[in-house]
């Protein structure tokens, strides 16, 4: 601890969790993928700018806040026993500057973006805000703490991606649709995962509302239903191209049953393996829009 105290940097990026900011940057690169019709963008500086503040900026504000309105499931989580403010080594007071400072900061960026990107970033701030701080705290709202994450991850992160070079209502919709649903499906085992703690610090999620069994069987219907509108969007070549159509016949299998085993009993480490094992065909859509 006395070293992290020694180190307010390493302290700082312990809040922002980076293993989380791929979770923003994946999706967004995605939309910039299909927007500039390109595996590179076409404004370098404003794509690496929009990394900044999807990445440690945006996460480390929405965390910042998570975690000082978390405090109590998280003492009892032995998964967030190393988070700095369980630890003590950061304190309630410096965790709020670091919010302030880290969502200015988000805002900042985000002009030299464009102006619509800023307005996507305050949006995202104002979901975090809403899903952590009471009195609405949509994290213990069974089904609004599901749509909250769902919509940042599925459809903003990627339609930010796709702002940065065009009009975000271009957009192409079948793509946040399965965004949100592909999301939704890996955010529902999460709340299973930190069901004890939550029950015992009173948070009702949707794992503590309605239980594991039903959490899991939401999970894989949404999971069908992201790859069903996979298939659907290949076979009428809406978005997604008719050629990823005879892949996806001999993937869509694999993943089901991949996710099925998976996140029977899910762990951070598990549902990993199914964001890898998601990627795959994802870059393989990429592939086949940029070849269209």
């Amino acid at each position: 601890m006395t070293a992290l105290t020694e180190r307010p940097t390493a302290l700082l990026v312990a809040v922002s969790r980076p293993w989380f900011w791929p979770v923003s940057w994946v999706p967004a690169y995605l939309g910039t993928v299909l927007a500039g019709h390109s595996w590179l963008p076409a404004d370098t500086g404003r794509a690496l700018v929009a990394l900044v503040v999807l990445g440690p900026l945006v996460w480390g504000a929405v965390l910042a806040q998570n975690d000082l309105h978390d405090l109590p499931s998280d003492r009892a989580n032995p998964r967030k026993a190393t988070a700095p403010l369980v630890t003590g080594a950061v304190s309630d007071g410096r965790l709020r500057f670091w919010y302030r400072v880290l969502a200015l900061a988000s805002l900042g960026a985000a002009l030299l973006v464009g102006p619509l990107f800023v307005l996507g970033v305050a949006g995202v701030l104002a979901l975090g805000r809403a899903y952590s701080v009471p009195p609405l705290r949509l994290k213990t709202r069974p089904g609004w703490d599901v749509t909250v994450n769902a919509l940042v991850v599925g459809l903003v992160a990627p339609a930010a991606g796709w702002a940065i070079t065009r009009a975000p209502w271009e957009f192409p919709w079948p793509i946040g649709v399965i965004g949100v649903l592909f999301a939704a499906a890996l955010y529902v085992p999460t709340t299973v995962i930190d069901l004890a703690a939550d029950t015992g610090a009173g948070d009702t999620t949707f794992a503590v509302r309605f239980g594991a069994r039903t959490a899991y069987r939401l999970g894989l219907g949404l999971w069908g239903a992201a790859l069903a509108v996979c298939l659907l969007s290949a076979a009428f070549d809406v978005v997604v191209p008719r050629s990823t159509l005879v892949p996806q016949l001999v993937t869509v299998p694999i993943l089901l049953g991949g996710y099925a085993a998976l996140t029977r009993h899910p762990t951070i480490s598990r549902l990993a393996v199914v964001s890898v094992l998601f990627g795959i065909p994802t870059a393989g859509f990429a592939a086949a829009y940029l070849a269209a």
